[in-house]
């Protein structure tokens, strides 16, 4: 089995173009996995290799319970994880591609970024060798290269400064497939992602992987390291569509062995919620945006059955769906469930890892709040019962529940009881 982590000095170093090149040349055989709380790479993933990626939250799981995560995806013949930011970034939180890939003991292969520069190359690698003696930094790929001369210049100074680093080979600056493409999901030809795959590849010599990569190993998890909870008779409808594509493939995964019977329903197509429906759950996403607002903004059989259903059943949502659940954000009208009303403003209002009031672990990132916060519950707060802005609400009868944090609901049983039972 081959287990490989991509990762770099920083974010836009080139993770995602050799995480791309790499996941389309494997298709046939790959498991995608992203290490930290993102929702968007996930998505790029699947699209181009087809398999769902896991994402891998030490913050929000203990070790193990990432390892048993790790282990009940691993059904492929190659695993490969893409890091967040750098390859220490999210340490003093518990999850970097650093933790992740020592916890699993998966060998990291690194970007470096050699724009204008040879010998200052070797010392940023020391540098992160020597940072963290237990790392897993076993080959190196140098990105932005000019020319085969450039990349010689460097090899040959690595070879001598690190001869315990394998140098796979490297991507040249200015790639032609990417000059008129936006790399990310917006792309919608798989054409140019094969094209893109070959030139980010042409320069690297994937027989080398084999000196470091190839494991045997097959984590042994003794015991489900999570508290279990039975079957429950029960239907879960879940809201995602393009407007609302923020969902955890784990969670998808796990609400079908909780729940009875799981339907997914697109709020863009104007889908009604079944009306034997007793649970809906709204993923986030995208709604304060004109293009995402514009979406849904007549789908009325959708905006209705939503709206009786949130008369006598539950509701649970996050971020986008909260802002729906609201009763505008600014001029754009919402369902008016919640009786709460929102603002876009140009600078985010939360960034990163929150812990709710019940210690609840999970992430938030949006340019929207609440005009006012005196009807809220629930603050969020970047330490446990620290101080913070409020970032749920709920209905009188507490039915309803629209909040700002995302999470995992495998190890958060008891939100899962109190809020979808």
């Amino acid at each position: 089995m081959l287990n490989i982590c991509i990762s770099g000095t920083s974010s836009n170093s080139g993770k995602t173009l050799l995480t791309t090149a790499l996941l389309h040349h494997y298709k046939d055989s790959v498991r995608p996995y992203k290490i930290g709380p993102d929702y968007i790479d996930p998505q790029f993933h699947k699209k181009v290799c087809g398999t769902d990626s896991i994402n891998l939250d030490s913050f929000i799981m203990d070790e193990e319970q990432i390892k048993w995560l790790y282990s009940n995806y691993s059904d492929k013949k190659v695993s490969i994880l893409e890091g967040v930011m750098g390859f220490y970034d999210g340490d003093d939180k518990g999850c970097s591609a650093y933790s992740i890939s020592k916890l699993l003991e998966i060998p990291t292969i690194l970007l470096l970024d050699c724009k204008g520069s040879y010998i200052t190359v070797s010392a940023i690698l020391k540098g992160l060798k020597t940072y963290k003696q237990d790392n897993t930094i076993k080959a190196v790929v140098l990105n932005h290269i000019s020319s085969a001369m450039h990349f010689e210049l460097i090899k040959g100074i690595l070879n001598k400064d690190h001869k315990d680093i394998i140098i796979l080979g490297w991507i040249k600056k200015d790639i032609p497939s990417l000059r008129d493409t936006h790399l990310g999901l917006d792309l919608e030809e798989l054409d140019k992602i094969k094209e893109i795959s070959k030139e980010v590849l042409e320069n690297i010599d994937l027989s080398l992987l084999k000196n470091f990569a190839i494991s045997k190993m097959k984590l042994q998890i003794d015991k489900y390291p999570f508290k279990t909870i039975e079957k429950q008779n029960k239907h879960l409808t879940i809201v995602t569509d393009e407007n609302f594509s923020f969902l955890y493939y784990d969670n998808l995964s796990f609400f079908k062995t909780v729940f009875k019977k799981v339907t997914l329903i697109s709020s863009i197509k104007d889908e009604k919620i079944p009306s034997d429906a007793d649970i809906v759950y709204i993923c986030g996403g995208y709604v304060e945006s004109n293009k995402a607002y514009k979406k849904i903004q007549n789908t009325n059989k959708f905006k209705n059955s939503l709206i009786n259903h949130s008369k006598t059943k539950k509701i649970y949502a996050e971020c986008a769906g909260l802002l729906y659940l609201g009763n505008s954000v600014d001029e754009k009208v919402m369902s008016g469930i919640l009786d709460v009303d929102f603002t876009l403003t140009s600078r985010f209002t939360r960034l990163g890892y929150y812990y709710n009031e019940s210690g609840i672990k999970g992430h938030s990132f949006h340019y929207t709040k609440a005009i006012s916060e005196t009807k809220g519950i629930d603050v969020l707060s970047k330490k446990p019962n620290g101080t913070g802005k409020v970032g749920s609400w709920e209905s009188k009868d507490k039915n309803i529940f629209g909040t700002y944090l995302h999470t995992m609901f495998r190890n958060n049983i008891e939100l899962l009881k109190s809020r979808f039972l």
